[in-house]
């Protein structure tokens, strides 16, 4: 009889584990830890004939974020009025801008400076 509740009791365990692992792959892992808190990926793809970039702003944080100024350097900006938890959006900086970094702040005092990131070519992979 006492096999079967260590039995039981290491199943609700793993039962919990279990669950606990998929919660947290399905949020993201964007469990807001800091009221205010943002993330930034700049992405360059360059291709034969063009260059694709993009800029991925999502709020971590748990509280809305304001004025969120993006900036792509070369005087180009973008704002954004508000960003709310866990709202993601996706930029694009201007064709002619070179692309070397972004900065993006916020009127909580957030401020990330980020190079752009290029994505290893594989064979086979359009631009490649």
């Amino acid at each position: 009889m006492d096999t079967y509740k260590v039995l039981i009791g290491i199943g609700i365990g793993v039962i919990v584990i279990i669950g606990v692992v998929v919660g947290l792959s399905l949020s993201q892992g964007t469990i807001a830890t800091q009221d205010y808190d943002i993330l930034v990926d700049p992405l360059k793809d360059k291709q034969s004939l063009f260059t694709m970039a993009r800029v991925t702003i999502q709020n971590i944080g748990g509280k809305p974020l304001t004025n969120v100024v993006v900036n792509y350097g070369n005087g180009d900006t973008e704002q954004i009025s508000k960003l709310n938890p866990g709202q993601k959006i996706i930029v694009s900086p201007p064709s002619d801008n070179p692309m070397n970094f972004v900065t993006v702040t916020s009127d909580e005092g957030i401020f990330i400076k980020k190079p752009y990131r290029i994505p290893a070519k594989m064979p086979g992979m359009m631009g490649s």
